[in-house]
């Protein structure tokens, strides 16, 4: 897959904990994934991943911001326990503002939103 960097990507954690029945069983992971591709459709790239760390947060996303919002210092934004449509339509939103670096965090996401976990070394 290649990624359109002129437009943010949104990466989805499908690993050991996020978009399985066994932590989640009253969520339709796969009914969740459609809505999220319709919702970035022409907004901003999907991608779909193994385990991102985190486990506790889950469903965890990652918005990494295009080119433009990089160079205007936006940076990766990690959210946790997105489940809703309307989350997904929130980030969408804020997406097609133009995301981390361009356009201002929502407030309505400000609850989803956590800092990057650091990696032991």
């Amino acid at each position: 897959m290649v990624l359109d960097r002129t437009r943010p990507t949104v990466t989805v954690c499908r690993g050991c904990c996020c978009g399985t029945s066994k932590k989640h069983p009253d969520t339709d992971h796969e009914a969740q994934l459609s809505v999220l591709r319709e919702l970035m459709r022409g907004v901003a790239d999907l991608r779909v991943t193994d385990c991102l760390g985190p486990c506790e947060r889950s469903n965890v996303l990652v918005i990494s911001p295009s080119q433009d919002g990089h160079r205007d210092g936006g940076r990766s934004t990690w959210l946790g326990y997105v489940f809703t449509e309307e989350a997904g339509s929130a980030i969408a939103d804020w997406l097609r503002d133009g995301g981390p670096g361009v356009a201002e965090f929502p407030r309505e996401l400000r609850r989803y939103r956590f800092k990057r976990p650091r990696k032991h070394t």
